[in-house]
This record gives C-alpha cells, structure tokens and sequence, in this order.
C-alpha cells in the first residue's frame, strides 16, 4: 500500500469537495443547497444517515461534489466508505478536518494481492489535510496496521517460524536493531523447554525458535515487548477439527501485534531499551510430539502438566514471560490470539484486557477511547486459579470445568509475571471475519493502535534524536 500518495497537505491543489453531514445537522445543511443539489439529495433520499452518499452536480458535469453521512465527531473509519465510493482523484472535506478518520482513509485502500496472479491495481483518492496533520506519523501508523494484516493473511506455508523470523530481521534492519534466534534444541539449552517442547514436531526448516530483539540504548527504560508466534497450530495431539483448523495461519496475530507495535516504537525513536520476544513455533503432529499428561518444567522452575495439548499458546509465552522478567524490565505488553472464549465473551472486534495493575489497565482503556480502538478490561479473578490445579504438578496448561477460559488463561500467564512489574495482556481475535469498511475481511491489527497511543504517552516526552 503506498500510503505517502494517499494524504497530502493542503496547499489549494485542484480537489473535489466532500461534504460532511450529521443527522442533526442536516436541516441546517438543506436550507444551504441550492435547488439543483436539492433534487438529488430528494432523489437518493439522503438524510445524513451514516454510511450514506449523495452525488451533487453543479452547473456541469464535470462540476460535482459528494456528501456522506458521518458523526460531528468522526472516528477512524468514518471516512474509510468513502473511499469505496469515490472515482480516483483528489478530495478535501469542506469545514472539516478529518481527524482521526484520515488513518481510515489509507487503510481503506489496502488490498492483499501476494497470491493473485493479476492483481487489480489501487487507484488513490488523496486526501487533502492542513499543514497542522503529521503525515508522517499517519504513514507510519498505517504502515504497522498493514504490517499486521499482511503477516496474519500469509498461509501458514509462506509463514513458519522462519518466515516470521525473517519478518523481525526485515523491521530490525530498517532501525539498526539487534536480533538474535534461538532454534531447534538449542533452546534446551538455554533453558526454554515449553517453546521447544510444543514446536518439536515441526517439519526439518520450521523448528521452533525464540526470536529476541533488542533496540536503543542501554540507560532508557526496559520496554518488552511479547507475541504469540504460533504459525500454525493443528491443535497438537488433542487435534482441532478441520473447521477449528481452517484460519490457524493467524495464530501468530499476537507476534505480528508485537513486531508492528515495536516498528512504531522505533520509527517514533522513543527513548526507552525495547525487547521484543517472539516465541515462534508450528503446534504440528508426529511421533515427537508433545502429549496429553505430559510434565513440562518451565524456565521458571514450575511443571506444567498437559491437559490439553491445544492449549499451547501459553506455554510459548510463559518461558518468554519468565526471560523477560529476568531483565527487570519498567513495562511488559503481550499480544496473542489465545483463546476462544475471550471471542465468546466478546465478539470479533473487542480485545480482550488484562492487567495486573489498575492504573496500567486504565491508562489503557483511556488511551483506547482516544484512538478509536476499543478494548474491553476483564478480570485477573484470583479463586478461578484453582481451576488450573493439578494432581501431580504445579499446575495444569489447562482449567477444569470449561468456565472462564479466557480469564484463567491469563492466570496462568501471570504466574509467570513478576508482580513488581506492570504488565498488560490483550487476548485479540487479529481477524475480521466481515468486511467493514476500511477493514477487508482477513487479518487485521485490533488493539495495536490502542497500545502504541498509551506507550507514545508514556515514553514520548523524550525521544532519541
């Protein structure tokens, strides 16, 4: 998506209007038009509806505006429709400043097109903006969304545990980031057996790996960073059913999460020691495959006893929540695609928060309103911990009973936080299973923009220069 034609500063270019129009507004607007706009506003039975358009010729032809319906307030992708509905050209919003609905705008001209063998090119609508809009940082913005959406629709065949290795190298490289993997049985070695024992059944090429990525300077606050690599996951021995099994390419929505948020983190050159961990494996099925019954002994020291293999997830990401703790970091994020009843509980589109420290999780949730991705807090309810109890070990990978799955998956992560330390955990759905606008069906970033506006606040008063 080429993202710098598709906004430009407003310095009196030749553009067609779009004008804007709310409900309760609309009488005011009427009574403005004159009586050729009139008729076509009366023959489209245009309102201000949101989601609706009107075309409104002047004197020619060739002389036309366009008026949509949208709130006073616009939000992200209020605009996005317009996009859809409009001839390639420029435009600029009469009275208007587009506000957060100019990331909309870009957005709405993402396609994904790796695999088509003639794709249909992208025709931009330029958006017009005032001098006063920081383009740049709507670039970049746009670019991680896309980052998200591009990683979770590659198949799981173009995007193993490799492939999303080379996916970190490529962003560590545009920033002068450190990135060093460990893979196969050498994570045995270092002391990460719950990554190595879930991803041992990868085909030879695909083994599992930690990939660990450092930036900035060694004084500045620790920022880590976490993502749920799991590129694809069978479901292990405890196997999913072929329905269950069909959009599993996207279980490494959380590490492409994580990967986007740390590209904005460095391209906004934050003066902050970011870590980024991304335990990446394929949850495959052969003889070495890990089993049900199993006692794993994590990097912390605690055993884990398998009660079910297809809840592997947290055991990636409790070796790399343990490693991260080691280094005493000021602020851990973690992003994973984890479980279903948190898509149960709240649908699609609402990530799921958890946070072990309730100024953190407000914060959040304000940062979340701000920029129009919404998030939805739940809770760490301790007494359902019990429901992670096992016979035989510490703990088991998986509750009893069925309830609250999303909730003691997240327990489960926190036994492995130390508790000195804020930490987050959105549990996100990283798909939209319907197109919107702005929001073709397939992978998308839900919660990133939430994070990265908390994260920009919290370290953006000092950037490296």
């Amino acid at each position: 998506m080429d993202s710098p034609s598709l906004i430009e500063h407003d310095t009196g270019q030749d553009a067609r209007e779009i004008m804007l129009v709310d409900p309760s507004g609309f009488e005011a607007w009427w009574d403005a038009l004159p009586a050729r706009a009139r008729a076509a506003v009366e023959a489209a039975q245009f309102k201000g509806a949101a989601g609706t358009r009107v075309i409104l010729y002047g004197a020619d032809p060739e002389s036309w505006s366009a008026a949509f319906g949208a709130p006073a307030t616009l939000e992200p992708w209020d605009l996005a429709g317009a996009v859809k509905a409009l001839p390639a050209g420029r435009y600029r919003l009469a009275g208007r400043e587009p506000g957060a609905a100019a990331l909309g705008w870009i957005l709405a001209h993402y396609t994904y097109t790796r695999y088509q063998s003639a794709p249909k090119p992208v025709e931009p609508r330029v958006l017009l903006v005032p001098k006063s809009v920081d383009i740049a940082a709507l670039q970049q913005l746009a670019g991680a969304q896309s980052l998200v959406r591009d990683l979770v629709n590659t198949p799981a065949e173009d995007m193993g545990p490799e492939a999303l290795d080379a996916a970190v190298r490529d962003v560590a490289r545009h920033h002068g980031a450190e990135v060093k993997t460990i893979t196969g049985d050498a994570l045995l070695a270092a002391n990460l057996p719950t990554i190595h024992a879930v991803g041992r059944a990868a085909a030879a090429g695909r083994e599992p790996r930690l990939i660990d990525m450092a930036w900035g300077r060694k004084g500045d606050p620790k920022l880590t960073i976490i993502g749920k690599g799991v590129c694809f996951d069978s479901g292990g021995l405890d196997i999913k059913t072929s329905g269950s099994m069909l959009l599993m390419k996207k279980d490494m929505g959380g590490a492409a999460h994580a990967l986007a948020l740390a590209g904005l983190v460095m391209g906004a050159k934050l003066r902050v020691r970011l870590r980024l961990l991304i335990p990446a494996v394929e949850n495959a099925i052969d003889g070495s495959a890990f089993r049900p019954g199993d006692i794993i002994r994590t990097r912390k020291g605690t055993t884990v006893e398998i009660g079910n293999t297809d809840a592997e997830g947290r055991l990636v990401l409790c070796d790399a929540l343990t490693l991260a703790g080691e280094d005493n970091p000021d602020l851990v994020l973690d992003f994973a695609t984890l479980t279903g009843a948190a898509r149960v509980a709240l649908g699609p589109d609402l990530p799921a928060l958890f946070a072990n420290d309730d100024a953190l999780a407000e914060r959040l949730l304000d940062a979340a309103k701000a920029s129009g991705d919404p998030l939805w807090r739940m809770p760490l309810w301790k007494p359902y911990a019990d429901m992670l109890k096992s016979d035989i070990a510490d703990i088991n990978n998986s509750a009893s009973g069925g309830f609250a799955g999303a909730i003691t998956a997240a327990l489960y992560l926190e036994k492995f936080v130390d508790p000195k330390t804020p930490w987050a955990h959105l549990d996100t759905f990283a798909w939209m299973p319907t197109a919107k606008p702005g929001r073709p069906k397939g992978g998308e970033a839900l919660g990133l923009r939430a994070f990265w506006a908390y994260v920009e606040r919290r370290y953006g008063n000092h950037r490296n220069e």
